[in-house]
């Protein structure tokens, strides 16, 4: 009887901790907009979207390691994806989140780098990895979309 207690009581607590782990993680604000917008449409048309509020959707592909403050969300379409970033210590998202699925809502924000300003950033950014740049990879001007954020949830 002691045993048969044992095991029911194993399979409830691992039934209940099975729920919780499946359930979403809100993070930041919550979401407003109802209908996702394809990353690949935002990609597209960039100027389109810039200033726009969007929801969109995809698989966690990277998270920030050094302070979690953004997320890579995949595209629908393969090769592409979309940076969720957030205010530094606002939002942290866990590397945990990478693999999971993300509904992730902001403000298109596309940036166009000038070769220089993209030569400055590379060695900023091979410094701080204490990696090489090679200056001579970059070729002209160079647009960056990035989804500001405000709220995401993440199954």
């Amino acid at each position: 009887m002691k045993t048969l207690l044992s095991v029911l009581t194993l399979l409830v607590l691992f039934s209940a901790t099975s729920v919780l782990a499946g359930s979403p993680k809100k993070y930041g604000k919550a979401l407003s907009v109802k209908s996702p917008t394809k990353v690949s449409e935002i990609l597209a048309e960039p100027s389109k979207y810039d200033g726009k509020r969007v929801l969109v959707q995809g698989p966690v592909v990277d998270v920030c390691e050094a302070r979690g403050c953004w997320i890579e969300l995949g595209s629908d379409k393969e090769f592409e994806s979309i940076i969720f970033k957030v205010d530094d210590g606002v939002i942290t998202f866990p590397m945990s989140a990478k693999g999971k699925s993300a509904k992730a809502e902001g403000v298109i924000k596309v940036t166009v780098l000038s070769k220089e300003e993209q030569i400055e950033r590379g060695k900023k950014q091979a410094a701080e990895a204490k990696t090489e740049f090679d200056a001579s990879t970059i070729k002209g001007p160079k647009t960056i979309v990035r989804l500001m954020g405000e709220g995401a949830v993440i199954e």
